[in-house]
């Protein structure tokens, strides 16, 4: 895995555990912890979660290389 796909999936955990607390608790950390879901810096971060998340996408269909039988 490259760069790009170690960010894209440390954003696609972190929009997993904001979806969890809000159907668990009601409650959109990102939208709290930045002003709101309407505020701009929340916006940004879902939009980059939802960008990892297409990212993420490509993942599923790259050659896996067998582990080494050293």
């Amino acid at each position: 895995m490259n760069t790009l796909d170690n960010i894209s999936l440390i954003l696609v955990i972190i929009g997993a555990l904001n979806w969890g607390c809000i159907g668990l608790f009601g409650l959109d950390v990102v939208g709290f912890l930045f002003g709101g879901q309407m505020a701009v810096a929340s916006r940004i971060i879902y939009s980059l979660v939802g960008l990892a998340g297409l990212w993420s996408i490509t993942l599923l269909f790259k050659d896996k290389v067998p582990a080494s039988s050293h």
